[in-house]
């Protein structure tokens, strides 16, 4: 029997009712941690423009594109085979390609492909991170509403943000692993995660990561929506009262595109168990820790070269 379809709410963020949004995403934040927003303000053409862009640079060689790999600051290109999310792979690189863009005090360290070649791809790429990051600002305050705090607590300006486009080729013979998996299970690390898709399936998520056998349901394509999910980090300052999915993309024998932007505080930011989150029947399960730090942790443990 193949995986089960995930039933995931749908947050509409041009409702004017605020209190049925912010009960709506409570209840998907504890049941699945992943849910849907439509009316997001990323509108059509600017969805357009960003795949356009972003096939057209996955579409060079490896060494034209490798002559933008990663840098120190974790900007640029990041080939196949790289990233070692090792919940799932024995430590097994995904069959990936992206890019990331980053914002905040590491903006000067973006690296941006020949303008030359390239004339609209920093401009695009700009565009849909503004949008994105209006509409992480609306998510974000949905979800500070429903713990009980300000709607402003969680506002990610000044944070480390990744705008994070990414290609799958389709083909899993292309790696030295065999594996079926684009992306292998992990959880992302962060606080939120947008997440846009051209169509193709192969997304899952498995909502109890302690389950053996691992119950996997397919996470389907909505038009014009959204796939919202939340990281480790906000897992963490919830007191795991919110929760962090596993998820992975298996290989469907066909490419596919998505653009991922991944939100993180203020790297000054402590966290710290949020107050609606814990009691004397349900203590802090963690200490404190500055974002940045936290951070950096999960970067290192990520980004190895194989």
């Amino acid at each position: 029997m193949g995986p089960v379809s995930a039933d995931l709410p749908v947050i509409d963020l041009a409702s004017p009712d605020i209190a049925a949004a912010t009960k709506s995403i409570r209840q998907a934040l504890v049941d699945y941690g992943f849910l849907y927003v439509i009316n997001h303000g990323i509108d059509d053409a600017t969805m357009k423009s960003v795949y356009a862009e972003s096939k057209k640079f996955f579409e060079q060689s490896m060494e034209e594109k490798m002559a933008l790999e990663k840098n120190s600051s974790h900007r640029g290109y990041i080939r196949p085979d790289f990233e070692g999310f090792e919940a799932d792979a024995g430590g097994k690189g995904d069959l990936l390609e992206c890019f990331h863009i980053g914002s905040g005090k590491l903006q000067d360290v973006n690296q941006w492909p020949s303008a030359e070649r390239f004339p609209s791809w920093k401009e695009t790429m700009e565009k849909y991170y503004d949008c994105a990051m209006a509409t992480s600002k609306k998510v974000m305050s949905l979800i500070a509403l429903s713990l009980d705090l300000d709607a402003e607590f969680f506002q990610p300006d000044g944070s480390e943000t990744i705008l994070r486009p990414i290609h799958y080729s389709g083909n899993a013979m292309e790696s030295k692993y065999g594996s079926d998996h684009g992306a292998n299970a992990h959880t992302d690390y962060g606080m939120l995660t947008l997440l846009s898709t051209d169509g193709t399936p192969g997304l899952q998520i498995c909502r109890d990561k302690d389950a053996r056998p691992q119950l996997w349901e397919d996470v389907h394509h909505i038009q014009g929506a959204l796939v919202v999910n939340i990281g480790d980090l906000l897992e963490r300052w919830t007191n795991n009262v919110y929760r962090s999915t596993l998820h992975r993309v298996l290989m469907v024998g066909k490419e596919r595109y998505s653009v991922a932007f991944f939100v993180w505080p203020s790297p000054d930011t402590m966290v710290t168990c949020i107050e609606s989150c814990c009691s004397e029947a349900n203590p802090p399960r963690y200490p404190p820790i500055r974002s940045d730090e936290y951070l950096e942790q999960r970067l290192t443990s990520t980004y190895k070269y194989k």
